[in-house]
């Protein structure tokens, strides 16, 4: 019914967002004075989370998730930032975070075809998982990035949260998250050019010649960056840097792995990893 209906399908999606947001605000609204502010969030989220997942089951499409991740920041932190005496700092945090959200969701709307469309390796999760699939798409699909995206986030919540005096130094962590949303941005719209004009196998022009997966380098950097500026600036969260590292371990045993794996069935693919480096825009020497 979806078919080829593509306004319908972003309307369909936008809806389910927006209840996804109500329900996510009512049990943070309930939660809220039985629980600390972190589980509060956190438990709200799950609660959008799951309403995704029965909206993906409604539909066969686990790729009703997909904007989820990028639109998750940009909601919690602004709402929270409403109820706290805003910084220079706090600004600057919330602009860069938002930036970042929008410009990757902007870049999944640009990629969306309609809710007969599912992300390769969703599909390949179900054929290879069967009648665990279900189970396999609310821990694995959903709720394990709602829960990497959320620890990414707690870092800027203690900040936002916090009435200390922030360092000029945590800019820095700024500057280096900004960085990467540009970076990304580029990574982005040079594989769009690229596809619409596919002559090679591999996309090897660009930020694409140094690094295999120059996309996945700046989500990386970009909550290394969140997490550096907000522990300089409140020095006690320092193990929120957890976020960090659990996202870097996602996409480096996960997410790559998988599209290394599809892309070794095209040939020339020795060839390619040989003379473009894997993550990082040099090799390290051992």
């Amino acid at each position: 019914m979806l078919k080829g209906k593509r306004k319908l399908s972003f309307l369909v999606v936008g809806l389910v967002y927006l209840f996804s947001i109500l329900v996510g605000l009512w049990a943070y609204y309930l939660l809220s004075p039985l629980v600390n502010l972190y589980l509060a969030i956190f438990l709200a989220d799950v609660c959008a989370t799951v309403l995704c997942f029965i909206f993906s089951l409604l539909f066969n499409n686990a790729s009703v998730y997909d904007p989820y991740w990028s639109v998750q920041p940009i909601v919690i932190l602004p709402l929270l930032a409403t109820t706290v005496q805003m910084t220079a700092f706090k600004w600057v945090l919330l602009i860069v975070v938002c930036l970042w959200g929008i410009r990757l969701t902007a870049n999944w709307a640009y990629t969306f075809y309609d809710l007969t469309y599912q992300d390769w390796r969703y599909t390949m999760l179900k054929e290879k998982t069967g009648k665990l699939y279900p189970i396999i798409n609310f821990i694995g699909i959903h709720l394990v990035p709602t829960i990497v995206v959320y620890l990414v986030i707690t870092p800027g919540i203690s900040a936002l949260v916090s009435d200390q005096v922030t360092s000029p130094f945590a800019y820095i962590g700024l500057a280096i998250s900004l960085g990467a949303t540009i970076l990304q941005c580029v990574a982005d719209i040079q594989m769009h050019r690229y596809r619409k004009n596919k002559k090679t196998p591999f996309i090897r022009n660009g930020v694409w010649k140094y690094s295999r997966h120059p996309n996945y380098l700046a989500e990386i950097l970009m909550w290394w960056g969140i997490g550096i500026a907000c522990t300089i600036a409140v020095p006690t969260s320092w193990y929120l840097l957890i976020g960090a590292l659990a996202n870097t371990l996602l996409f480096t045993f996960v997410s790559i792995p998988m599209a290394e794996k599809r892309q070794g069935k095209k040939e020339g693919f020795e060839e390619y990893k040989k003379e473009t480096n894997y993550l990082l825009p040099f090799k390290i020497k051992r």
